[in-house]
């Protein structure tokens, strides 16, 4: 089987591609990055290191030609637009090379009343590959757990969480348990089923207040629950324009849509996914 993994030197795509190097030789791997001399480490690893531009179609279909599994982590681009653009041009070249399966990053906040603003691409990104001649299987993220770690300090400062998500709960998974999952779902070809969409959650989720309180637990600080107002937020976290992007996130958390909790990850790991407490505790 010959693997490419897309987005290798980004946050999840290198974690994914260390979970597939512990189970594939790495003779086996190719990855995909804008810039191969930044990856030299990687060739040095013995990986295949390939030039890839989501928007370069012919780029991309030499890339891919002669791959089993497709491993796409989409651009960070922040509006669905970009990313369908880039998405049927991704899914022509898969098309074109013939790629055996694709495995897709998904995100939980993508039901059709969802403002967040990529909630259109990420529903758009199942429906596409359906009508395409690709076999494929998409990974759904619920939110990511490690930002929390960062943005502690300021919590403690603060006193107080300031996610504008009202009584609503939200529910984590961290990036490291996402990439296992990843890895062992694009090389087992019993879980890598046509059609299959998995949600990565841990095995709760947290309104406010339980958020709150465990962020005091493992900081030892009291943190209460004291949510600004949406656009507060956007104008407060705009750095990189991304403001916008993560109040319409919030606002999706305060309707209920960023809440789901499954057993996906068990099924696919054999375990449940580190839990929230745990994993603040590992990493501070």
């Amino acid at each position: 089987m010959k693997y490419i993994i897309t987005g290798a030197t980004g946050h999840l795509g290198s974690q994914i591609l260390k979970g597939v190097m512990e189970l594939v030789p790495n003779s086996d791997i190719s990855v995909g990055v804008h810039t191969v001399s930044k990856a030299k480490n990687l060739a040095d690893e013995g990986l295949e290191v390939l030039p890839i531009d989501y928007m370069n179609e012919d780029m991309m279909v030499s890339a891919l030609t002669g791959k089993d599994v497709f491993v796409y982590v989409p651009s960070k681009s922040h509006d669905s637009f970009s990313r369908v653009t880039e998405l049927e041009n991704v899914v022509a070249a898969a098309e074109k090379a013939k790629v055996g399966h694709i495995l897709a990053m998904g995100f939980i906040a993508d039901q059709e009343n969802n403002p967040f603003d990529l909630s259109a691409f990420y529903g758009y990104l199942p429906r596409r590959l359906a009508e395409s001649n690709l076999k494929f299987t998409i990974i759904k993220n619920a939110l990511y757990a490690d930002p929390l770690v960062p943005y502690l300090p300021e919590l403690i400062e603060r006193k107080n969480v300031i996610y504008p998500v009202g009584k609503e709960a939200l529910s984590f998974i961290s990036l490291e348990d996402s990439a296992k999952a990843f890895a062992k779902v694009a090389t087992t070809e019993e879980l890598r089923q046509d059609g299959k969409i998995f949600t990565l959650t841990q095995d709760r989720n947290y309104t406010m207040p339980e958020l709150a309180a465990v962020l005091s637990e493992v900081s030892g600080h009291q943190i209460g629950y004291s949510p600004v107002s949406l656009q507060e937020f956007s104008d407060m976290y705009n750095q990189g324009g991304e403001g916008h992007m993560l109040g319409s996130m919030y606002k999706a958390g305060g309707m209920g849509l960023l809440n789901v909790v499954t057993d996906d990850y068990q099924q696919i790991m054999g375990h449940v996914a580190t839990g929230l407490k745990d994993f603040l505790v590992s990493k501070l």
